[in-house]
């Protein structure tokens, strides 16, 4: 029998892999309050699933500004990066990769996160958009409207780009293997991306080289300050939900990564929509996306085994992440390489809460077999 591709070795810049088989990021709003600062539990959950070819941990916010949901984990403060520390050391002494994610979440927020204040955007553009974000009054987790955003000025751009550096030095010291800047799901640089979500005039929007500039800048300062092979980016090429039904975005995520192949990045990340009526990733599109990205590819969204072996085989992508089936299978690599039976994933867990639902679901060598 014909050993899948997905349990052979791959390399990402400079990391060796000796499977295909990576965590993607979900967020799961956990971290210790106040000060959006990861803990024990935390690395209790990103330990137990160290056997992935590597993680990448849930969206963290660069700033204060960058600040979306509830109970997310930032790297921007001395205390964020000591609780990171303790997640990078669990998940290394265990033999794992972890990533960072890095995020700034854009008009994907909400006053409450800003002291009263606006969220930002390209734009002061209208958009239907929720974030989960915990009731004051009843201190339970519910999904709300975000509000039309303010547009950034030049210098307030030039100053995010700047977050972007300083995180990814933080997320160098707090012992991350590499960086994944957030490009996608509607987040500040998706929107930038896009003109459904940038109407500016400047420098930074109005034709397709403008749009790709703040993505451009903010990759060239991460990979500037950490290295080419330790900076990755995650983009959503056909993603319409959240206001992003853009016609000109296909063509946009080609040129981006034609200018990520230059830049030698670790890896481009390419998360296809999850939901059952979205629009599908096209062959057409892999081919083209290949051809202008010849580094390590990874996909997500909504794959299993069989699809995972088409995509590698094809030569359309490199590694594959899973996500949901990470959360409910903390050994997925082993379950998937020998075939064994796969836990369901509880949805009712994944915002808030302790323990359950996060830490809970148990290695298949300690399962109950009837």
């Amino acid at each position: 029998m014909t050993q899948s591709k997905l349990f052979t070795p791959t390399v990402l810049g400079d990391i060796h892999v000796n499977h295909r088989v990576v965590m993607a990021p979900m967020t799961r709003a956990r971290s210790t309050q106040p000060g959006d600062i990861p803990n024990e539990m935390n690395a209790r959950y990103y330990v137990q699933r160290a056997s992935a070819a590597f993680i990448v941990t849930e969206a963290t916010q660069i700033s204060p500004q960058g600040k979306g949901y509830s109970f997310t984990p930032g790297i921007h403060s001395a205390e964020q990066i000591a609780g990171w520390q303790l997640v990078t050391r669990a998940v290394h002494q265990a033999g794992g990769r972890i990533f960072l994610q890095l995020w700034h979440v854009g008009r994907m927020s909400h006053p409450d996160f800003h002291d009263g204040a606006l969220p930002v955007a390209p734009s002061a553009v209208p958009f239907e958009g929720q974030i989960w974000k915990v009731n004051p009054t009843t201190g339970q987790g519910e999904m709300v409207p975000c509000p039309t955003p303010r547009a950034l000025s030049k210098e307030e751009i030039h100053a995010i780009v700047a977050d972007f550096r300083q995180a990814a030095k933080n997320a160098m010291a707090a012992g991350f293997d590499g960086v994944e800047i957030h490009g996608a799901n509607g987040y500040l640089i998706d929107q930038f991306l896009r003109t459904t979500g940038n109407t500016r005039t400047d420098e930074y929007g109005s034709t397709r080289e403008n749009r790709l500039r703040f993505l451009k800048e903010v990759v060239s300062a991460v990979a500037d300050e950490i290295g080419p092979n330790r900076t990755a980016i995650r983009l959503a090429p056909f993603l319409t939900a959240r206001g992003m039904a853009c016609p000109d975005i296909l063509p946009t995520i080609l040129e981006a990564a034609a200018f990520l192949q230059q830049q030698g990045i670790a890896y481009l990340h390419l998360v296809e929509a999850d939901w059952d009526d979205a629009p599908q990733f096209t062959e057409a599109f892999r081919q083209a996306i290949r051809t202008s990205f010849e580094r390590p590819i990874v996909v997500a969204g909504q794959y299993d085994q069989a699809k995972a072996d088409w995509v590698l085989n094809k030569g359309y992508a490199d590694l594959v992440a899973f996500g949901r089936p990470f959360v409910a299978n903390p050994d997925l690599p082993r379950r998937l390489a020998e075939g064994l039976p796969l836990a369901d994933f509880d949805s009712s867990t994944l915002f808030g809460g302790g323990e359950a639902g996060y830490t809970d679901y148990p290695a298949w060598s300690v399962c109950e077999m009837a």
